[in-house]
Protein backbone atom coordinates (compact mmCIF):
# COMPACT_ATOMS: atom_id res chain seq x y z
CA UNK A 1 0.00 0.00 0.00
CA UNK A 2 2.65 2.80 0.73
CA UNK A 3 4.54 1.61 -2.41
CA UNK A 4 1.40 2.30 -4.68
CA UNK A 5 1.25 5.49 -2.70
CA UNK A 6 4.89 6.80 -3.29
CA UNK A 7 4.51 5.55 -6.71
CA UNK A 8 0.85 7.61 -7.50
CA UNK A 9 2.63 11.01 -5.37
CA UNK A 10 5.91 10.34 -8.38
CA UNK A 11 3.24 10.25 -10.81
CA UNK A 12 1.52 13.55 -9.55
CA UNK A 13 4.87 15.04 -9.24
CA UNK A 14 5.78 14.04 -12.79
CA UNK A 15 2.48 14.69 -14.00
CA UNK A 16 2.85 18.47 -12.78
CA UNK A 17 6.33 19.10 -13.81
CA UNK A 18 4.88 18.28 -16.93
CA UNK A 19 2.25 20.61 -17.13
CA UNK A 20 4.71 22.98 -15.38
CA UNK A 21 6.90 22.57 -18.15
CA UNK A 22 4.54 22.91 -20.77
CA UNK A 23 2.89 26.17 -19.53
CA UNK A 24 6.20 27.86 -19.39
CA UNK A 25 8.51 29.66 -22.44
CA UNK A 26 10.98 31.91 -22.38
CA UNK A 27 10.65 35.30 -24.65
CA UNK A 28 14.35 35.65 -26.48
CA UNK A 29 15.60 39.15 -27.09
CA UNK A 30 15.68 38.90 -30.77
CA UNK A 31 12.52 37.27 -31.12
CA UNK A 32 8.95 38.21 -30.77
CA UNK A 33 6.10 35.72 -30.47
CA UNK A 34 2.25 34.72 -31.16
CA UNK A 35 0.63 32.14 -28.99
CA UNK A 36 -1.82 29.90 -31.27
CA UNK A 37 -4.87 28.19 -29.92
CA UNK A 38 -5.67 25.16 -31.95
CA UNK A 39 -4.11 26.58 -34.59
CA UNK A 40 -5.60 30.29 -34.13
CA UNK A 41 -3.67 33.52 -32.51
CA UNK A 42 -5.22 34.34 -29.23
CA UNK A 43 -4.08 37.62 -27.36
CA UNK A 44 -1.53 40.35 -28.39
CA UNK A 45 1.62 39.40 -29.07
CA UNK A 46 4.88 38.88 -26.94
CA UNK A 47 7.02 41.15 -27.88
CA UNK A 48 8.79 42.01 -24.16
CA UNK A 49 11.92 39.26 -23.58
CA UNK A 50 11.53 37.15 -20.15
CA UNK A 51 9.69 33.91 -18.89
CA UNK A 52 6.04 33.82 -19.83
CA UNK A 53 3.14 31.86 -19.48
CA UNK A 54 0.59 29.92 -21.55
CA UNK A 55 -2.42 27.51 -21.21
CA UNK A 56 -0.40 24.15 -21.64
CA UNK A 57 -0.86 21.45 -24.41
CA UNK A 58 -3.37 23.51 -26.08
CA UNK A 59 -1.45 26.34 -26.57
CA UNK A 60 1.31 26.80 -28.60
CA UNK A 61 4.60 29.05 -29.05
CA UNK A 62 5.31 30.67 -33.02
CA UNK A 63 8.61 32.61 -32.36
CA UNK A 64 9.04 35.11 -35.19
CA UNK A 65 12.17 37.32 -35.39
CA UNK A 66 12.26 40.87 -34.74
CA UNK A 67 16.01 41.70 -36.00
CA UNK A 68 16.67 43.65 -39.40
CA UNK A 69 16.42 40.69 -41.74
CA UNK A 70 18.76 40.05 -45.25
CA UNK A 71 16.89 40.01 -49.07
CA UNK A 72 19.12 39.27 -51.56
CA UNK A 73 17.16 38.68 -54.51
CA UNK A 74 18.65 36.27 -57.94
CA UNK A 75 20.05 38.20 -60.60
CA UNK A 76 16.90 39.05 -63.18
CA UNK A 77 17.20 40.14 -66.98
CA UNK A 78 15.36 43.12 -67.77
CA UNK A 79 14.86 45.84 -71.17
CA UNK A 80 15.49 48.95 -69.98
CA UNK A 81 13.45 52.00 -71.73
CA UNK A 82 15.81 52.15 -74.86
CA UNK A 83 15.69 48.46 -75.47
CA UNK A 84 18.76 47.31 -73.52
CA UNK A 85 18.86 43.98 -71.80
CA UNK A 86 20.13 44.08 -68.62
CA UNK A 87 21.09 41.91 -65.61
CA UNK A 88 19.72 43.60 -61.92
CA UNK A 89 21.21 42.04 -58.84
CA UNK A 90 19.49 43.91 -56.07
CA UNK A 91 19.33 43.66 -51.98
CA UNK A 92 17.06 44.95 -49.61
CA UNK A 93 16.65 44.95 -45.68
CA UNK A 94 13.52 44.68 -44.21
CA UNK A 95 11.77 43.77 -40.65
CA UNK A 96 8.54 42.86 -39.18
CA UNK A 97 6.50 45.23 -37.27
CA UNK A 98 3.86 43.64 -37.07
CA UNK A 99 4.00 40.27 -36.07
CA UNK A 100 0.22 39.17 -35.77
CA UNK A 101 -0.28 40.62 -39.44
CA UNK A 102 2.95 38.63 -40.45
CA UNK A 103 1.81 35.89 -38.56
CA UNK A 104 -1.93 35.19 -40.30
CA UNK A 105 -0.68 35.83 -43.67
CA UNK A 106 2.93 34.39 -44.07
CA UNK A 107 3.40 32.66 -41.29
CA UNK A 108 7.31 32.07 -41.95
CA UNK A 109 10.16 33.53 -42.91
CA UNK A 110 10.47 31.30 -46.28
CA UNK A 111 7.00 32.88 -47.60
CA UNK A 112 8.22 36.06 -46.66
CA UNK A 113 11.27 35.88 -48.52
CA UNK A 114 9.29 34.50 -51.66
CA UNK A 115 6.24 37.19 -51.66
CA UNK A 116 9.58 39.35 -51.26
CA UNK A 117 10.74 38.29 -54.28
CA UNK A 118 7.55 38.73 -56.40
CA UNK A 119 6.78 42.05 -55.69
CA UNK A 120 10.61 43.74 -55.29
CA UNK A 121 11.54 42.01 -58.60
CA UNK A 122 7.98 43.45 -60.19
CA UNK A 123 8.61 47.14 -59.07
CA UNK A 124 12.29 46.69 -60.17
CA UNK A 125 11.47 45.29 -63.72
CA UNK A 126 8.33 48.37 -63.75
CA UNK A 127 11.24 50.99 -62.61
CA UNK A 128 14.15 49.91 -65.60
CA UNK A 129 11.65 49.79 -68.26
CA UNK A 130 10.49 53.39 -67.69
CA UNK A 131 14.72 54.71 -67.20
CA UNK A 132 17.18 54.49 -70.07
CA UNK A 133 20.40 53.00 -68.94
CA UNK A 134 22.42 55.80 -67.96
CA UNK A 135 19.70 56.94 -65.42
CA UNK A 136 20.48 53.54 -63.79
CA UNK A 137 24.54 53.64 -64.38
CA UNK A 138 25.02 57.23 -63.00
CA UNK A 139 24.80 57.45 -59.26
CA UNK A 140 22.91 61.07 -59.54
CA UNK A 141 22.38 63.69 -62.36
CA UNK A 142 24.36 66.25 -59.95
CA UNK A 143 27.60 64.15 -60.89
CA UNK A 144 29.60 65.28 -63.69
CA UNK A 145 32.64 63.27 -65.34
CA UNK A 146 35.34 64.58 -65.46
CA UNK A 147 37.59 65.12 -68.97
CA UNK A 148 40.80 62.92 -69.77
CA UNK A 149 42.79 65.67 -71.05
CA UNK A 150 46.29 63.05 -71.44
CA UNK A 151 43.79 62.37 -74.13
CA UNK A 152 44.48 65.63 -76.06
CA UNK A 153 48.35 65.96 -75.86
CA UNK A 154 50.66 68.26 -74.34
CA UNK A 155 51.25 69.93 -77.35
CA UNK A 156 47.45 70.89 -78.21
CA UNK A 157 46.92 71.40 -74.52
CA UNK A 158 49.80 74.23 -74.75
CA UNK A 159 50.04 75.40 -78.03
CA UNK A 160 48.52 79.23 -78.89
CA UNK A 161 50.55 80.14 -81.65
CA UNK A 162 46.94 80.10 -83.70
CA UNK A 163 43.21 80.44 -82.88
CA UNK A 164 42.82 77.04 -84.51
CA UNK A 165 45.34 75.53 -82.38
CA UNK A 166 43.85 76.89 -79.47
CA UNK A 167 39.77 76.12 -80.20
CA UNK A 168 40.93 72.28 -80.65
CA UNK A 169 41.03 71.53 -76.96
CA UNK A 170 37.83 72.80 -76.90
CA UNK A 171 36.05 71.38 -79.66
CA UNK A 172 37.41 67.71 -78.46
CA UNK A 173 36.40 68.76 -75.19
CA UNK A 174 33.03 67.39 -76.60
CA UNK A 175 33.27 64.18 -77.71
CA UNK A 176 32.01 61.23 -75.22
CA UNK A 177 29.73 64.03 -73.19
CA UNK A 178 27.03 62.16 -71.11
CA UNK A 179 23.60 62.62 -72.05
CA UNK A 180 20.93 64.32 -69.92
CA UNK A 181 20.22 62.89 -66.83
CA UNK A 182 17.30 63.67 -65.54
CA UNK A 183 16.99 61.44 -62.13
CA UNK A 184 20.12 59.38 -61.54
CA UNK A 185 20.44 55.25 -59.66
CA UNK A 186 19.15 56.87 -56.34
CA UNK A 187 15.97 58.29 -57.52
CA UNK A 188 15.45 54.91 -59.15
CA UNK A 189 16.08 52.99 -56.38
CA UNK A 190 13.82 55.43 -54.34
CA UNK A 191 11.21 54.80 -56.99
CA UNK A 192 11.50 50.76 -56.43
CA UNK A 193 11.40 51.56 -52.42
CA UNK A 194 8.45 53.75 -52.15
CA UNK A 195 6.35 51.30 -54.34
CA UNK A 196 7.68 48.04 -53.21
CA UNK A 197 7.54 49.02 -49.44
CA UNK A 198 3.27 50.27 -49.79
CA UNK A 199 2.86 46.64 -51.03
CA UNK A 200 4.83 45.06 -48.01
CA UNK A 201 3.38 47.01 -45.52
CA UNK A 202 -0.30 44.96 -45.52
CA UNK A 203 2.00 41.88 -44.41
CA UNK A 204 3.61 43.64 -41.14
CA UNK A 205 6.91 44.17 -42.76
CA UNK A 206 9.23 47.08 -43.10
CA UNK A 207 11.16 48.12 -45.60
CA UNK A 208 14.39 49.47 -44.46
CA UNK A 209 16.23 49.71 -47.98
CA UNK A 210 16.92 48.71 -50.90
CA UNK A 211 19.75 49.23 -53.11
CA UNK A 212 21.45 47.99 -56.85
CA UNK A 213 23.94 45.47 -56.01
CA UNK A 214 25.25 44.82 -59.65
CA UNK A 215 24.15 45.84 -62.87
CA UNK A 216 25.65 44.16 -66.18
CA UNK A 217 24.84 43.68 -69.80
CA UNK A 218 22.65 40.42 -70.94
CA UNK A 219 24.93 37.60 -71.94
CA UNK A 220 23.44 37.14 -74.92
CA UNK A 221 23.93 41.11 -75.93
CA UNK A 222 26.74 41.82 -74.28
CA UNK A 223 29.44 41.11 -77.31
CA UNK A 224 27.41 43.13 -79.44
CA UNK A 225 27.19 46.04 -76.81
CA UNK A 226 31.19 45.33 -76.58
CA UNK A 227 31.52 45.90 -80.41
CA UNK A 228 29.72 48.94 -80.28
CA UNK A 229 31.65 50.15 -77.85
CA UNK A 230 34.78 49.29 -79.45
CA UNK A 231 33.35 50.89 -82.74
CA UNK A 232 32.87 54.15 -80.80
CA UNK A 233 36.34 54.18 -79.21
CA UNK A 234 37.78 53.26 -83.02
CA UNK A 235 35.76 56.01 -84.11
CA UNK A 236 36.75 58.75 -81.48
CA UNK A 237 40.17 57.46 -82.56
CA UNK A 238 40.15 57.97 -86.07
CA UNK A 239 38.63 61.52 -85.35
CA UNK A 240 41.49 62.68 -83.07
CA UNK A 241 43.98 61.39 -85.73
CA UNK A 242 42.49 63.22 -88.65
CA UNK A 243 42.06 66.54 -86.86
CA UNK A 244 45.95 65.81 -86.16
CA UNK A 245 46.94 65.07 -89.40
CA UNK A 246 45.02 68.33 -90.09
CA UNK A 247 46.90 70.49 -88.09
CA UNK A 248 50.09 68.62 -88.70
CA UNK A 249 49.41 69.69 -92.63
CA UNK A 250 48.76 73.07 -91.46
CA UNK A 251 51.98 73.76 -89.42
CA UNK A 252 53.41 72.31 -92.27
CA UNK A 253 51.59 75.11 -94.45
CA UNK A 254 52.60 77.69 -92.68
CA UNK A 255 56.08 76.60 -91.73
CA UNK A 256 56.30 75.89 -95.93
CA UNK A 257 54.91 79.94 -96.11
CA UNK A 258 57.29 81.04 -94.08
CA UNK A 259 60.32 80.08 -94.83
CA UNK A 260 58.97 80.66 -98.34
CA UNK A 261 58.48 84.58 -96.78
CA UNK A 262 61.92 84.37 -95.01
CA UNK A 263 63.63 83.47 -98.30
CA UNK A 264 62.48 86.24 -100.21
CA UNK A 265 63.14 88.48 -97.73
CA UNK A 266 66.45 87.63 -97.62
CA UNK A 267 66.96 87.66 -101.05
CA UNK A 268 65.38 91.37 -101.45
CA UNK A 269 67.82 92.29 -98.98
CA UNK A 270 70.68 90.48 -100.83
CA UNK A 271 69.85 91.82 -104.02
CA UNK A 272 69.80 95.68 -102.65
CA UNK A 273 72.86 95.22 -100.85
CA UNK A 274 74.23 93.78 -103.64
CA UNK A 275 72.61 96.90 -106.07
CA UNK A 276 74.24 99.58 -103.19
CA UNK A 277 77.38 97.77 -103.52
CA UNK A 278 77.01 97.90 -107.43
CA UNK A 279 76.41 101.49 -107.04
CA UNK A 280 79.14 102.36 -104.83
CA UNK A 281 82.08 100.16 -106.98
CA UNK A 282 80.71 102.60 -109.97
CA UNK A 283 80.91 105.95 -108.19
CA UNK A 284 84.23 105.23 -106.95
CA UNK A 285 85.25 104.39 -110.27
CA UNK A 286 83.84 107.08 -111.81
CA UNK A 287 85.78 108.94 -108.89
CA UNK A 288 89.00 107.03 -109.75
CA UNK A 289 88.80 107.15 -113.82
CA UNK A 290 87.80 110.60 -114.44
CA UNK A 291 90.91 112.54 -112.51
CA UNK A 292 92.22 113.43 -115.93
CA UNK A 293 91.57 112.35 -119.82
CA UNK A 294 94.81 109.68 -119.37
CA UNK A 295 92.69 108.26 -116.73
CA UNK A 296 89.77 108.00 -118.79
CA UNK A 297 91.27 106.69 -122.13
CA UNK A 298 93.15 104.37 -119.72
CA UNK A 299 90.41 102.72 -118.32
CA UNK A 300 88.60 102.47 -121.21
CA UNK A 301 91.70 100.40 -122.84
CA UNK A 302 91.92 98.16 -119.45
CA UNK A 303 87.94 97.17 -119.35
CA UNK A 304 88.01 96.58 -123.43
CA UNK A 305 91.55 94.61 -123.31
CA UNK A 306 89.57 92.64 -120.11
CA UNK A 307 86.17 91.71 -122.20
CA UNK A 308 88.33 89.97 -125.25
CA UNK A 309 89.29 86.89 -122.50
CA UNK A 310 85.15 86.72 -121.89
CA UNK A 311 84.25 87.35 -125.28
CA UNK A 312 86.66 85.40 -127.11
CA UNK A 313 87.08 81.57 -126.57
CA UNK A 314 89.72 79.20 -128.35
CA UNK A 315 86.55 77.77 -130.38
CA UNK A 316 85.35 80.76 -131.09
CA UNK A 317 84.60 82.93 -134.67
CA UNK A 318 83.20 86.47 -134.44
CA UNK A 319 82.66 88.13 -138.19
CA UNK A 320 82.61 92.00 -137.14
CA UNK A 321 83.84 95.09 -139.28
CA UNK A 322 87.13 96.57 -138.59
CA UNK A 323 85.57 99.57 -137.68
CA UNK A 324 83.91 98.53 -134.86
CA UNK A 325 84.71 99.95 -131.28
CA UNK A 326 85.95 96.32 -130.20
CA UNK A 327 88.66 96.24 -132.34
CA UNK A 328 89.58 100.14 -132.59
CA UNK A 329 93.00 99.65 -129.75
CA UNK A 330 94.11 96.89 -132.28
CA UNK A 331 93.77 98.67 -135.18
CA UNK A 332 96.02 101.27 -133.38
CA UNK A 333 98.31 98.54 -131.92
CA UNK A 334 102.20 98.56 -134.39
CA UNK A 335 103.79 95.08 -134.84
CA UNK A 336 107.12 94.98 -132.89
CA UNK A 337 110.45 94.85 -134.65
CA UNK A 338 113.20 92.75 -133.20
CA UNK A 339 116.74 94.81 -134.05
CA UNK A 340 119.84 93.19 -134.13
CA UNK A 341 121.45 94.16 -131.15
CA UNK A 342 125.09 95.94 -131.87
Amino acid sequence: MKNIKQFVVLLLLVAGGFVLVSSVYTVDEVEQVIITQFGKPVGEPVVEAGLKFKVPFIQEVNPIDKRVLEWDGPPSDMPTKDKLYISVDLFARWRIVDPLQYFLRLRDERSAQSRLDDILGSETRNAVAKHELIEIIRTSKDRVPLLDTTVLGDDLLSSSTTSSTASLPEQKSNIGALVPIEKGRKLVEQEIFSAAAEKVGVFGIELLDIRFKRINYNESVRPKIYDRMISERRQIAERFLSEGNGEAARIRGNRVRDLNKIQSEAYRKVEEIRGLADAKATEIYARAYNQSPQSVEFYEFTRTMASYPAMIGESTTLVLSTDSDLFKFLKGMKPTTNTPSE
